[in-house]
């Protein structure tokens, strides 16, 4: 949680957090400045100890005080007139001096994190002037679980209330795929237009874009899941536009749409076949929702969550079905982790996967998807059900943040058959 950034700092030896860009798809800018909407311009440093400022173009002054956090304007300092005057024009040292005046206004020294939008060639050549011209500034760079992957693993009841109301939202827009592929009948194996075209992925994908946005939340990464069939069979195959809605063949769909102005996400999958299952495809279905039911029952706060990943690939090995486990080169079966965080990025930490050095553990306020599945594609389809949990710190109980029916089949009616 943010209010555990001061000792998660101190753990690392930080003096100081320096944030640059716009709070749009820049997840630690976002959480440092409470969804305030600044641009790229943007910096913010934040001191160990004290709470951050913001240093922002004098056009966006008022935006960036919605932060609640203290605002100093970016004209204070004469980029142009004075910095890169004396440089000759040369940017990338005025920047550097820039930013050193920034760190000296709140007293930053000593070792300082960076984070932010740069290209990393560009990135890397101003971090290194600004040490190189700010004596007492040491940049450190973080690879792997940063300090906001530690912070924002686990998250407080505002957070907690944004994602839940863009599930109770995502949900909605589920039920609405639901309708609208339910209200269009059946013929000769195929869900059909009135026109008698038959009903495609591109047209069920148009429809989902409709109900998110008037749902208020944006398909952030254009990546929502529908796809049939064999592409069903490969996890992340997001469905060809082209493909029409066949009957018994197993629908994937998985939405993760967001807040709009990089916010918090949401994740959830159903599988669902139009108007029949085979029996195969059911066999698995019931394999995997048992493997959800068998989890969530078991979910315990402080366990490893490389446990659960265990758990799930011996219960498909009991059925026979092939796991990362008995072969972590398996394109068949089981084939990726159990689950993962949500919160300002769709995957977050903790990771819900069984890998050397992930200590990763169920820690009160962690919010974590569940979505165990089985995938042939060479048999043409593939299963996956995913829920996203919360682990209340008040309670220590586990409680799912929206709730939808998790039937395989969508009644249909037939192109002809009496009512």
């Amino acid at each position: 949680m943010k209010s555990d950034l001061d000792r998660l700092m101190a753990e690392r030896n930080y003096d100081a957090l320096l944030v640059s860009g716009g709070a749009a798809n820049n997840p630690p800018m976002y959480y440092l400045t409470n969804g305030a909407k600044v641009t790229e311009a943007t910096l913010l440093v934040k001191k160990r100890g004290e709470d951050p400022v913001i240093f922002a173009n004098p056009m966006e002054r008022d935006e960036a005080s919605k932060s609640g956090l203290r605002v100093i304007e970016l004209s204070k300092y004469n980029y142009r007139t004075e910095l890169l005057k004396e440089e000759k024009g040369d940017r990338l040292r005025a920047t550097a001096r820039l930013y050193g005046k920034i760190l000296a206004e709140v007293g930053a020294a000593g070792n300082v994190a960076a984070f932010g939008r740069r290209d990393q060639g560009e990135a890397y050549q101003l971090l290194s002037a600004i040490e190189e011209l700010n004596p007492g500034i040491r940049i450190a760079g973080e690879f792997g679980q940063t300090i906001f992957d530690r912070a924002t693993a686990t998250k407080d009841a505002g957070e907690v209330k944004r994602i839940r109301a863009v599930g109770k939202k995502t949900m909605r827009v589920v039920a609405g795929t639901e309708e609208f592929l339910t209200s269009h009948r059946a013929k000769n194996g195929y869900l059909v237009k009135k026109d008698g075209s038959r009903l495609t992925i591109g047209d069920v994908k148009r429809r989902i874009k409709q109900l998110l946005m008037d749902e208020g939340i944006v398909d952030a990464e254009d990546g929502t899941i529908f796809a049939i069939g064999p592409d069903a069979g490969v996890p992340h195959s997001r469905g060809e536009d082209r493909d029409p809605i066949a009957l018994g063949r197993t629908i994937i769909y998985d939405i993760f749409p967001q807040e709009p102005g990089g916010g918090y996400f949401y994740d959830f999958t159903r599988t669902w076949c139009v108007g029949y299952a085979s029996p195969e495809v059911e066999q698995a279905y019931d394999h995997v929702l048992g493997a959800f039911k068998t989890v969530i029952k078991a979910l315990k706060p402080g366990e490893l969550c490389s446990v659960y990943q265990k758990m799930v690939c011996a219960y498909f090995e009991s059925w026979n079905h092939p796991t990362l486990q008995t072969n972590p080169q398996t394109t068949e079966g089981y084939v990726h982790g159990l689950g993962h965080g949500i919160g300002l990025r769709i995957h977050e930490f903790p990771q819900l996967a069984d890998f050397e050095g992930n200590a990763d553990r169920l820690e009160p306020g962690v919010v974590v998807t569940v979505e165990p599945g089985l995938y042939y594609p060479e048999k043409g389809f593939g299963v996956r059900i995913e829920d996203a949990v919360w682990l209340n710190p008040e309670t220590l109980k586990f409680e799912t943040l929206a709730h939808y029916h998790k039937d395989l089949v969508l009644k249909v009616k037939e192109v002809g058959r009496r009512k």
